[in-house]
């Protein structure tokens, strides 16, 4: 669909080269999708995913090493 839009050119500008876009279009597109993938994880978060607590439990592999994925974090505050 084509329309005219009043959109602020250095901030378009500025996400087309932050995320590699080569056209406005693109940009734009990425940014509707991003704001709504945004609310439905904010619903995913409040609602949850009807799981039970051992549902949940049952459905990570059970010798996972959560603290491997935790390579590229920087360590909190006593935690190593």
């Amino acid at each position: 669909m084509k329309m005219t839009m009043h959109i602020d050119e250095a901030l378009l500008e500025e996400v087309m080269e932050m995320y590699g876009f080569e056209t406005k279009t693109d940009a734009v597109d990425f940014a509707l999708r991003e704001l709504n993938r945004r609310k439905k994880l904010r619903a995913f978060m409040k609602e949850g995913l009807g799981l039970s607590e051992d549902e949940l439990k049952s459905a990570v592999y059970p010798d996972y090493d959560l603290k491997a994925m935790r390579v590229a974090e920087v360590p909190t505050k006593g935690e190593k």
